[in-house]
C-alpha cells in the first residue's frame, strides 16, 4: 500500500513539473515593485533645457564700442545712450547745430520746442561737439544704440569696468570739472561721475588705449577724436558749457539702466511728467533697422520695415518700369502702323480702281501682317486690273 501510494505521488510530482513550465510561460510576469530610484520622476531638464542664446554684442564688442564714452559724466552718458537710438534723429539735429552755432540758452530751449526729434535728442544740442561727433561717427552711434537696447545692464556693467581699469591706472580722480564718488554693492565697487555743478557740463577728453592701461585685444577701440589728434596726459577736459537743464539723463547703476530727472527734463522740455522711467521710442526711430532680433521682434520694426520700404522701392521701380515698357509699346505700334501704311499705299492701285475694287487698310501691328494686307491688296489689284467686278 505503501509503495503504491509512493508510486502515485511520484506521478503526481512528475506531472506538476511538466505542466509549471508552460503556465509561467503563458501567464504574465507581475510588474516588479518600484524601487526608490525607480519611483523617483525622471530628470527631464538636461534634455529640456535650451543653451542660452549667444547676445548680438560681446564683450569685446562693449569694451570697443563704450571705451571713448565711459569716463563722461552719468548725466551726460546716460543722455548719449538715449540718443543713440534714433541715429537718423540725431544727423538731423547735427545739422541744426551747425546751421545755428550762436542759438544757445533760452533761445535754443525755445527752438528746440519746433522740433519733433526725440527730446534726448534735443537736449545734446547745448552740447554741440558731442553731437558733432555723433554725426561723423554714425556707424559707432548706431552700434552704441543697438548695444544699449538690446543689452542694457551689460552696457551699464561694462562702463563700471572701465571706470575700475582707469582707477587703477590713476586716471579716475576728482579735479576741478568732475566729482567721482564711490559706493560699495555685493563687493563691488560703483564708480560714479558728476559735474561739481549740475548746470555745467565739462566734456572729457582722452585717449581710449592709454587711460585704461594697455589696450587688451588685438584691435583698438573708437576713438571720438580725429585720428591725428594729440591726447593730454590722463584725462583732459574741453571748456565747461552751461546746459542748464538740458541734460537730464541719469544712471541707476544699482538697477543697471538709465531714467529721467524729472524736474530738468520738464524745465527744458515744457512739460509736466512724473514717470522717471525711460522709455525707447519707436517712431523716432524712423524706420533704421535694429540689429538684435528681440529688439526688433519687441518693437515689431527693423528688419520688417527696412523690407516694408524695400518693397515700396520694388513697386516705385516696377511702376516706372511698366510706364517705360508701355511707351514703348507705343510708340512701336505707331511706328509700324506708320510701315505699314505706306507699305499698303504703295502696292495701291490707283484712285478709280481702289473705288471700284473698295480695298480697305489693314492695322498692320506685326510684319506678318503686314505681308498679309499687302498680298489682299495686290490681289485685289491684279482683279480690278482684270476687269473682275471687285465688290462695292
Amino acid at each position: 500500500m505503501k509503495a503504491t501510494c509512493f508510486r502515485s505521488g511520484m506521478f503526481i510530482s512528475a506531472l506538476w513539473c511538466a505542466v509549471l513550465p508552460s503556465w509561467a510561460q503563458e501567464s504574465p510576469a507581475p510588474p516588479a515593485a518600484p524601487s526608490a530610484a525607480a519611483a523617483k520622476p525622471a530628470e527631464t531638464h538636461s534634455t529640456d533645457t535650451k543653451p542660452a542664446a549667444a547676445k548680438t554684442f560681446s564683450q569685446q564688442d562693449l569694451d570697443t564700442i563704450l571705451a571713448p564714452i565711459a569716463l563722461y559724466p552719468d548725466a551726460l552718458l546716460a543722455q548719449i545712450l538715449m540718443a543713440s537710438t534714433y541715429p537718423l534723429e540725431v544727423v538731423t539735429a547735427a545739422r541744426w547745430v551747425k546751421a545755428n552755432p550762436k542759438v544757445t540758452g533760452k533761445a535754443l530751449e525755445d527752438a528746440m520746442q519746433k522740433q519733433t526729434w526725440d527730446p534726448a535728442v534735443k537736449s545734446l544740442t547745448a552740447v554741440p561737439k558731442v553731437l558733432e561727433q555723433m554725426n561723423e561717427k554714425l556707424d559707432w552711434t548706431q552700434k552704441l544704440g543697438d548695444a544699449f537696447l538690446a543689452q542694457q545692464k551689460d552696457v551699464m556693467a561694462t562702463v563700471q569696468s572701465l571706470r575700475a581699469k582707469a582707477n587703477a591706472e590713476g586716471n579716475l580722480k576728482t579735479t576741478e570739472q568732475q566729482v567721482v564718488k564711490t559706493e560699495e554693492e555685493g563687493g563691488q565697487t560703483i564708480y560714479i561721475i558728476e559735474s561739481p555743478d549740475p548746470e555745467v557740463i565739462y566734456v572729457p577728453t582722452y585717449n581710449p588705449t592709454v587711460v585704461y592701461g594697455a589696450w587688451w585685444y588685438p584691435y583698438p577701440p573708437y576713438y571720438m577724436y580725429p585720428p591725428h589728434y594729440v591726447y593730454p596726459p590722463g584725462v583732459g577736459f574741453t571748456a565747461g558749457i552751461i546746459v542748464g537743464a538740458a541734460i537730464w539723463g541719469n544712471c541707476n547703476w544699482h538697477g543697471g539702466y538709465v531714467n529721467v530727472h524729472v524736474s530738468h527734463y520738464n524745465s527744458f522740455n515744457r512739460t509736466n511728467i512724473n514717470n522717471p522711467n525711460w522709455n525707447h521710442n519707436v517712431d523716432h526711430r524712423q524706420g533704421v533697422a535694429y540689429k538684435d532680433k528681440a529688439v526688433a521682434q519687441q518693437y515689431n520694426r527693423g528688419s520688417n520695415a527696412q523690407a516694408a520700404k524695400s518693397r515700396e522701392e520694388f513697386r516705385g521701380r516696377a511702376d516706372s518700369g511698366r510706364s517705360d515698357v508701355q511707351g514703348r509699346d507705343r510708340s512701336q505700334y505707331q511706328d509700324s502702323r506708320a510701315q505699314a501704311d505706306r507699305t499698303q499705299a504703295s502696292q495701291r492701285p490707283s484712285p478709280s480702281q481702289d473705288r471700284s475694287s473698295g480695298s480697305s487698310r489693314s492695322s498692320g501691328f506685326s510684319g506678318a501682317d503686314r505681308g498679309a494686307s499687302t498680298r489682299a491688296a495686290s490681289s485685289r489689284g491684279s482683279a480690278s486690273r482684270g476687269g473682275g467686278g471687285g465688290h462695292r
